[in-house]
């Protein structure tokens, strides 16, 4: 994730900051405010203050309310309730062959 945001940031840095170099003098200063934003959020935010909120919080950061839990569908991306419904082949079996 820390590579990913540095490079959004820097892209949108050098677009933001190309806005200060702008022929108009309304658009100058929202450049330099989006800029200075994107940075800030970037490279203090995102990299200082969340880590460190979440480190601090320990296990509470990830406290989900029963009646949301209860509410939220269950979202498996890796697949890993299919592995516990389908066992592996018990070892007497052949497994079967691998698709090509």
């Amino acid at each position: 994730g820390r590579a990913v945001v540095t490079a959004a940031a820097i892209i949108m840095f050098s677009v933001f900051g190309g806005f200060v170099f702008s022929h108009l003098a309304m658009i100058r200063p929202m450049g330099f405010g989006l800029a200075f934003g994107v940075l800030f959020d970037a490279f203090v935010v995102r990299m200082l203050v969340i880590p460190a909120l979440m480190h601090l919080a320990g296990e509470a950061a990830w406290w989900l309310p029963k009646w949301l839990d209860r509410i939220l569908p269950n979202v498996d991306v890796e697949g890993a309730s299919l592995e516990r419904a389908h066992p592996a082949a018990s070892p007497g079996q052949p497994s079967p062959a691998p698709a090509r």
